[in-house]
């Protein structure tokens, strides 16, 4: 554990880069003590509205909550949410975002109505076309543009058009031959499409989808996870798996490297494997053992879901988490 935590000393200043479906997280907040007479709804009286960036936002929002000196270049509309997500980086401290503006799709906006810690409804306003022509160039240009400043990659695929299979390819061969390790959270069924990743960091549900089949036991993650790696031609797979933790496949490696939950109250799942992410990627950026920059997310995803909404762990959080644990 300790070996874990000490990596958090050495994120400090780390440059790593977060390309991805980038949204606005709207929050609104409030109580509910009565049903609607229109409709059998709760009514939920408003008392606060929070913004934050999402998808792959939260992502550089955990890069930074870290500690390191995250970069992004992501997909947006041309329109008014694209200008609030500028703002919102740099009112998190954090460099503006290269943006991808795309008039003719929307800024992705989630809002979440939350009575008391209870999330009532969700709403989606999204285009998930894939990102084509002109567009795609540009994004591919400033990765380019990128990659010789920071350390590491993480690709953030919420499946809204960013990350489409070509930019995928030339964005995982732009930093092959840099020599920058790519962690993937991944998004589909196919994941042949992320060959090449140092690390790709599938759910439960998601290594399902994948597989095609219901998974619950460890021992059937651990060979759907094998199946998938093999048929994908895929390195390392890091398996969230909620109230059971974490499952570790590494290449080279017989045994899965098997992590228990450090959650010890749940409040919102939202944003845990941002976290996840988020850690790998800073771990990767040191060239650390897999192995260690797993216990360490582990660790983060402690936190955050003991926090309500899309949240991050700080390096003391995550220390004083650790240390109520032993």
């Amino acid at each position: 554990m300790e070996a874990a935590l000490e990596l958090l000393d050495q994120f400090q200043g780390l440059p790593v880069l977060c390309v991805g479906d980038v949204m606005v997280d709207l929050y609104i907040h409030g109580q509910a003590h009565r049903i609607s007479p229109e409709a059998p709804v709760p009514v939920v009286r408003v008392t606060r509205r929070l913004m934050v960036p999402g998808g792959a936002g939260n992502v550089v929002k955990n890069l930074g909550a870290l500690g390191t000196a995250p970069r992004a270049v992501c997909l947006t509309g041309d329109d008014a949410w694209a200008d609030e997500l500028s703002r919102l980086f740099t009112a998190a401290g954090l460099t503006a975002p290269v943006l991808i503006r795309d008039a003719a799709r929307p800024t992705s906006v989630k809002t979440r109505i939350i009575a008391g810690i209870q999330q009532v409804v969700r709403f989606d306003e999204e285009d998930d076309r894939p990102l084509a022509g002109g567009r795609a160039e540009k994004l591919l240009e400033a990765v380019k543009a990128a990659l010789p400043e920071v350390r590491a990659v993480a690709l953030s695929d919420y499946g809204k058009g960013c990350l489409t299979d070509e930019l995928l390819r030339a964005i995982l061969d732009l930093a092959r031959a840099a020599g920058r390790p790519v962690v993937i959270d991944p998004k589909g069924r196919d994941y042949s499409r992320y060959r090449g990743a140092a690390l790709v960091t599938p759910n439960r549900q998601e290594l399902a989808e994948a597989a095609g089949r219901h998974l619950v036991t460890a021992g059937e993650l651990e060979m759907a996870g094998r199946e998938v790696m093999a048929a994908c031609g895929l390195s390392n797979l890091l398996i969230t798996r909620s109230e059971d933790g974490m499952m570790l496949l590494e290449e080279g490696r017989s045994e899965p490297v098997l992590l228990p939950s450090q959650a010890r109250e749940v409040f919102d799942v939202s944003g845990a494997g941002d976290t996840v992410v988020a850690v790998m990627a800073a771990a990767l950026a040191l060239n650390a053992p897999l192995a260690l920059g797993a216990r360490l997310a582990n660790l983060a995803a402690g936190v955050v879901v003991g926090k309500v909404g899309t949240a991050t762990a700080s390096p003391g959080e995550i220390k004083a988490w650790a240390e109520e644990g032993v």
